[in-house]
């Protein structure tokens, strides 16, 4: 409770603490005045300067404060800062439609609506998009010990980075030349003994460039992360589980466990199954000795012999708890990553450069067994398996006789598994040098990715349709399949207790192995160059132009057997789209007055499928003393459509929906949020999404070793392209129904099977907020060192989309939106906080992450309240609310001498427990966010030597 409090406290505080405690580089910067000022290029403008007179808001993160994140990889690192909204990629989402990549999502735009650079260039884009729809950059991809520095530029920047840069910018910068060798190693494992995270680093480098003319750098690393099961967590509250009674909720909620019967005509899933009296439209446990009307008993099917899960349901269904037996936290993951580059001096003023990166991830990610009824969809429309049944000869059907609807979870196939192999590949060849005063640059990039996924422990509908049912017309569907065709006449599939009589070729048939391949690439050639164009009284005037021309190419096949239907449970998703891209741009940056300087920008770019766009930009900062300024930026930006959205393909997917039609009629199962198909056509009349992007900030350092920025900003994207909201598609009755899962209450219409949507450009959004970065050192005196207190602060005022109808949802501080975050929720406030002692050769980092809490509501004001509810029907959790979320990690550097060096680090130093959080689909039953708290307390020691 103390430590809640102060939390709490230092939230509410951090404003005012922040002036007194965080303000002085400027003075520091005036006292350093005589000394030399490197001039370097920087994100958000291509004219070189001193990285202090920038007017964009830049958070960069050093080598230093890489090291003292004790993060081990930069994707890890980055989704923990507060300026990543929501909607990022965790590695973690094993099953997710990008599984094995990493992506960042800076303003809760969504990981498409954030340009990831390398060096200041772009790289060739995951080949797997995140719900099918947001193509994005796998920041799993950058080699961390290569890492020079990570800028983020916190606004928009399509000026002069183009398409893709509506919400900001992360520029990784690599190192650029290495004399020596160093060697680095770390081991991490968590208390519970598991999820190791093995690391090794080998970088290389030799030849000077100022007396041999050349520099040679190579580095190598290596990666292993293992798997860590739901399982294995289950004293940690409801993390991993699915079964939340325990917690309030009853079986008769899809928290409620695996395999419960809910109401007349709907049940979950058994590992017995659960099979519908044909009259009464009852289901009953084919454990029960006692259903109604059956033929046949199964003493066999004891539910107590096949599973030691607590039981409870009141209607008699044979519970489990799927998800905390089957699935992961964290999915095993290997990884190899090569980069290289060389440079070579031709003269005095030119130099030669070429940069290769390679990269292979190997991920094993593990889900639930596959029930045999989830409806999916294709392209030609909805498939409903809501009447997949036993048929009326099967040997394991109670009601013999009869043919009777089945609900049943395939254990005895095993769980469904990804296997997702990713090969990433980067080549740049350039010159640049100065020439009559201009400082050019010019390159010719190739980036590649290739990506398969093979999945196993998927069923066959047509095999599993006449396994189990083998009527005329549903053993000819499967005749076609050429391992059914194998199989003697009469083959069931043989059920629950009775399942260890099944051949191995009937399981080849029902469940082979299916995969799918995507490719991505870009061929670029680019040039750009800067110089000083006039002396003014003010200060110089400097300009730089460039122009670039990119081909792009996008393919994602799709799964085999989802262009048809044919993969219970999995929904389709592919698309194939190339475009050419050329653009031209300016900027000068202006010295209006000695203490005022405008930066502005304009880019022009032409897009071979979606026409042209213009982007200016205009900045300004404001110097009147060495230690305060302000400043101020407008820029207008732009996304094109990716091909999952405007080229060949479509996505067949899921979501989770309540049904208002049924609710109000009163199937009281029909009021909670459950599974339904969402299918989404891509489109090729879509325009490109636009933004204006506004912020004001100001940049104060009043005493020596302190410094304060403090800006509002906001973006407005209009133009938005999006699938059609899920509840409003369902209102418009844009939907498909399977009527013959009615209840008996008159006027049923059935359970909804598919939501029909289409991408369109169908509303804008504002997202309006605060950032503080704030820094201040002390030199403790006496030999003892200094003490450096670095705090970040974003907080959310407003994160509102407007529909065409002008409907307004206001989405801070609560779950939604889904479609931009993944259903992680907005939080309206995230900071970090790092206190770091040195002294010597000693260096202690104590760094705090918090998340705000959320509502658990869809939107602000949403009539429909709470997203959950408790068994009560008290709204869950309690108050409605997710709670909050606060980590501390502590790191370790110790130099044992100049060459060697030990670190170390326990992240999630208290063991803090990630806090309930039943809506979210990207991890069990916690949000993704608090991964940390899902894992527990985490061990990492390493050792760095150089030779």
């Amino acid at each position: 409770m103390q430590q809640k409090k102060l939390v709490v406290n230092l939230r509410r505080c951090l404003p005012y603490l922040a002036a007194p405690l965080l303000l002085s580089s400027v003075a520091a910067q005036a006292q350093q005045a005589t000394a030399p000022i490197q001039r370097v290029e920087i994100t958000g403008s291509h004219i070189r300067r001193a990285e202090a007179e920038s007017s964009n808001p830049i958070q960069v993160l050093s080598r230093a404060d890489i090291e003292k994140s004790g993060k081990t990889t930069v994707a890890e690192l980055l989704q923990t800062l507060a300026v990543d909204n929501q909607g990022s990629v965790p590695t973690s989402f094993g099953n997710g439609f990008a599984s094995g990549a990493s992506g960042i999502s800076l303003r809760g735009l969504g990981a498409a609506s954030t340009l990831v650079l390398l060096n200041g260039r772009r790289m060739a884009p995951y080949g797997l998009a995140d719900d099918g729809q947001k193509v994005f950059s796998d920041l799993n991809v950058i080699p961390a010990e290569a890492v020079e520095r990570v800028e983020v530029l916190k606004g928009g920047a399509s000026a002069l980075y183009g398409s893709d840069a509506i919400a900001g910018v992360v520029n990784i910068i690599l190192r650029k030349e290495i004399k020596g060798t160093t060697v680095r190693a770390s081991q991490g494992l968590s208390q519970e003994r598991d999820g190791g995270d093995t690391r090794l680093a080998l970088t290389t480098g030799f030849g000077d460039l100022d007396s041999d003319r050349y520099n040679v750098l190579f580095n190598a690393e290596f990666g292993l992360k293992r798997e860590v099961w739901n399982r294995d967590r289950g004293d940690r509250g409801a993390i991993g589980k699915s079964d939340l009674r325990d917690f309030g909720f009853s079986a008769q909620e899809s928290l409620g466990g695996t395999g419960a019967i809910v109401d007349n005509n709907l049940a979950g899933s058994s590992i017995v199954g659960n099979v519908r009296n044909p009259t009464t439209l009852d289901y009953y446990s084919r454990s029960n000795l006692a259903g109604v009307g059956f033929t046949r008993t199964f003493p066999g099917a004891d539910c107590s012999k096949l599973t030691s899960h607590p039981q409870g349901d009141p209607l008699g269904g044979c519970l489990t708890d799927a998800a905390q037996e089957y699935g992961q936290i964290q999915p095993r993951q290997k990884t190899a990553n090569l980069f290289t580059r060389a440079t070579v001096n031709l003269s005095q003023d030119w130099q030669a450069y070429f940069e290769g990166n390679a990269y292979r991830s190997e991920s094993i990610a593990s889900g639930t067994p596959s029930g045999i009824s989830g409806s999916v969809g294709y392209p030609g429309g909805p498939v409903s398996n809501a009447a997949v049944a036993l048929g009326a000869a099967h040997p394991d059907n109670p009601y013999f006789g009869t043919a009777a609807r089945l609900r049943y979870l395939a254990a005895d196939v095993g769980p469904r598994v990804s296997n997702v192999d990713s090969n990433f590949y980067r080549a740049l060849i350039g010159v640049k040098g100065t020439a009559a005063g201009w400082d050019i640059d010019t390159a010719y990039l190739y980036s590649a990715t290739k990506v398969s996924n093979e999945r196993s422990g998927y069923l066959q509908r047509d095999v599993t349709f006449a396994l189990l049912n083998p009527t005329a017309a549903n053993v000819a569907a499967a005749m076609g399949n050429a391992r059914y065709a194998a199989l003697p006449a009469g083959s069931f599939w043989r059920i629950g207790e009775n399942a260890g009589l099944n051949s191995r070729e009937l399981y080849a048939a029902l469940s082979p192995n299916i995969s799918n391949d995507a490719a991505t690439s870009i061929s670029q050639i680019d040039f750009k160059a800067s110089r000083e164009i006039a002396k003014w009284e003010a200060g110089s005037v400097g300009l730089a132009f460039g122009a670039e021309y990119r081909r792009a190419e996008t393919r994602l096949a799709p799964t085999e057997g989802t262009d048809k239907g044919n993969i219970i449970g999995l929904g389709y998703s592919a698309y194939d789209g190339k475009r050419n891209e050329s653009a031209v741009y300016a900027e000068m940056a202006i010295p209006l007055h000695k203490t005022l300087e405008a930066q502005t920008a304009i880019r022009w770019d032409h897009f071979s499928d979606v026409g042209n766009s213009y982007t200016p930009k205009l900045g300004l900062k404001w110097n009147p003393t060495g230690n305060f300024a302000l400043r101020a930026n407008a820029e207008r930006g732009f996304r094109a459509p990716s091909a999952a959205e405007n080229g060949k393909g479509g996505l067949a997917a899921f979501s989770t929906a309540t049904d208002p039609v049924r609710c109000a009629l009163g199937v009281a199962s029909a009021c909670n949020p459950a599974s339904v198909a969402i299918i989404t056509s891509p489109n090729p009349a879509l325009s490109p999404e636009r933004s204006k992007s506004y912020s004001v900030g100001i940049l104060w350092d009043p005493m020596p070793r302190t410094s304060l920025a403090l800006d509002l900003w906001q973006i407005k994207r209009t133009n938005e392209i999006n699938q059609e909201q899920t509840d409003a598609a369902i209102a418009a009755g844009h939907v498909a129904r399977d009527p013959s899962t009615a209840t008996n209450i008159p006027g049923d219409p059935g359970a909804i099977t598919a939501v029909l949507a289409n991408y369109v450009n169908s509303a804008s959004t504002i997202v309006r907020g605060v950032d503080l970065d704030a820094r201040k050192s002390f030199a403790l005196g006496d030999g003892n060192g200094t003490l450096t207190i670095d705090a970040k602060w974003t907080h959310l005022i407003k994160m509102e989309r407007e529909e065409k109808d002008g409907s307004k949802r206001d989405f801070a501080g609560t779950h939604g939106n889904c479609d931009a975050t993944n259903c992680m929720g907005t939080p309206d406030n995230r900071v970090n906080l790092g206190v770091t002692w040195e002294r010597d050769a000693l260096r202690m980092s104590l760094n705090m992450t918090y998340r705000d809490k959320l509502d658990n509501i869809n939107f602000k004001d949403d009539p429909d309240g709470c997203a959950s509810h408790f068994a009560n029907g008290e709204p869950a959790p309690a108050g409605c609310k997710i709670s909050s979320f606060t980590t501390f990690d502590l790191v370790g550097r110790y130099r044992l001498s100049d060459r060697a060096e030990l670190f170390g680090s326990i992240n999630n130093l208290f063991d803090k427990k990630a806090p309930l959080d039943p809506l979210t689909y990207g991890a069990q039953s916690y949000n993704p966010l608090d991964y940390s708290g899902a894992l527990g307390r985490y061990f990492n020691i390493g050792m760095r030597y150089k030779f």
